[in-house]
């Protein structure tokens, strides 16, 4: 069917104006699928890394909890250089450190510990991190590299067992009055609900007469 006129012009104003910014919508068109596109693959990219982690990570606790230090070495290996920026990986390094700390493998626990506050993509596992460390250094009597190591900021969620920390090292080093006054301010920080640990503090008070 013929058009009309009106019609007609209609027709020619719509090809003059795709002839003008034609290229254009399609650039645009063509770079909103192409960034779609990439969003998909690296939502999947995340989820694949993420999944693989898992069963290695699943590799390093089996490992650890059965002795088998030469597993739980090789995996948590694995997860450090292939998969660094999962919490897979911070998760590992902190097994890692407990099952060395656990039988007096200090330099090895303390490396992985390291690794966790140099590498680690969780600020959550850097506070865990740093006062596991603290735990180490103070075992090797490093007071002072520990309580220095706890002036670090940390989440407040963690301001009890940090202050707790720095009483059992206080403590260590005699300084009575400090330690009480660390251990108070544990309890102080502490949930209600942590009923477990403000009793573990409360006797550590207790035997420095607080």
């Amino acid at each position: 069917m013929a058009l009309d006129h009106q019609e007609q012009e209609q027709v020619e104003a719509l090809k003059s104006w795709w002839q003008q910014h034609g290229n254009l919508v399609l650039l645009v068109v063509s770079a909103a699928l192409i960034a779609i596109a990439a969003w998909r693959g690296w939502d999947w990219y995340q989820r694949s890394q993420s999944l693989q982690a898992s069963v290695i990570y699943e590799a390093v606790v089996k490992a650890a909890q059965a002795g088998d230090a030469k597993t739980m070495r090789d995996a948590g290996g694995e997860l450090a250089e292939k998969y660094p920026r999962t919490l897979y990986a911070s998760m590992a390094a902190l097994v890692s450190a407990r099952f060395y700390f656990d039988r007096h493998e200090n330099k090895s626990a303390k490396a992985q510990l390291q690794w966790v506050l140099e590498r680690s993509s969780s600020d959550n596992f850097k506070d865990i991190a740093r006062l596991r460390l603290a735990a180490v250094l103070t075992d090797e009597k490093s007071y002072d590299e520990a309580l220095k190591l706890l002036e670090a900021p940390h989440a407040a969620a963690y301001a009890a067992q940090y202050a707790a920390m720095r009483g059992d090292i206080l403590a260590a080093k005699h300084q009575t009055a400090a330690a009480r006054a660390a251990y108070q301010l544990a309890l102080d920080k502490a949930d209600k609900q942590e009923g477990a640990f403000r009793e573990s503090v409360r006797m550590r008070l207790e035997a420095l007469g607080g």
